[in-house]
């Protein structure tokens, strides 16, 4: 019948298909990948990963955790967990991650000087995070938290397809350029079935430091908004405030280093 021989054309197209992508494969070591990405650059994503990090070591001293900086070209977590230096190579010549807070991390920061320019084709690009992703002796990790570029380009597709991912955040800000492309990266993860554990409501709201009087400079709900509409949780506000952009910039994030304040 004609039902059944559409049924065997599904199923081959399905197979020719499938012999395409890559096997996944857990990291060696490591029992929870949760990734952190945006759609848009300058939205925070990296401050959140740091803090995310800091903040999953924070409420349980018994795990173990680790920050991937996937970011090839604007490697920030360096900077934002004040870590400088070459890893070791182990006998294995598996990379050692660098430490700080007690968080394992390692990025491309680590490997190339601190001004100098990644200007690579996408190649080498995929290249370095396969290298980021297998070449790093993690020890055993509870939560191994990944820093990603923004977008929804090779790196995203790559490491959504090569490793089991248990889940990924979507930060944004309510500003409607950015939820553009926060959906399109929610839509990404969903069709590469990476289940999206929800959205980060960046640069929410500002508090006028003297005064106290509240503005929403990049627009009011918008996150949440688009979370609804998506069907996906809202994890959180977070404010556009001085003491967390100056405590990642000055390599102490808020979570270690203010663990007390409101931000």
């Amino acid at each position: 019948s004609s039902s059944s021989g559409d049924e065997a054309l599904r199923d081959k197209r399905a197979r020719i298909l499938s012999r395409g992508l890559p096997k996944q494969k857990p990291i060696e070591g490591v029992k929870q990948v949760v990734v952190v990405a945006s759609g848009k650059g300058g939205v925070g994503k990296s401050t959140t990963a740091v803090n995310i990090a800091l903040a999953l070591a924070a409420n349980d001293s018994t795990k173990e955790v680790g920050l991937l900086d996937a970011d090839i070209y604007g490697p920030s977590i360096p900077k934002m967990m004040n870590l400088k230096g070459n890893p070791e190579l182990t006998p294995k010549n598996l990379m050692r991650p660098l430490k700080n807070y007690g968080i394992a991390c390692m990025s491309m920061g680590f490997l190339i000087e601190e001004t100098a320019p990644v200007v690579w084709r996408g190649l080498m690009v995929m290249s370095a995070v396969e290298k980021l992703l297998r070449q790093v002796d993690w020890g055993q990790l509870d939560y191994l938290v990944i820093d990603m570029p923004p977008g929804t380009g090779d790196v995203q597709l790559s490491v959504s397809q090569n490793i089991p991912i248990a889940g990924a955040v979507i930060v944004s800000t309510p500003q409607d350029v950015a939820l553009l492309d926060a959906r399109k990266g929610a839509e990404m993860f969903r069709k590469v079935h990476v289940p999206v554990l929800g959205l980060v409501q960046n640069m929410s709201v500002f508090q006028c430091p003297k005064c106290k009087h509240e503005t929403h400079i990049f627009g009011a709900d918008g996150v949440r908004d688009l979370a609804r509409a998506l069907g996906l949780d809202i994890l959180g506000d977070i404010p556009l405030h001085v003491n967390i952009r100056e405590t990642c910039d000055s390599g102490q994030p808020v979570v270690i280093s203010q663990p007390q304040s409101d931000a």
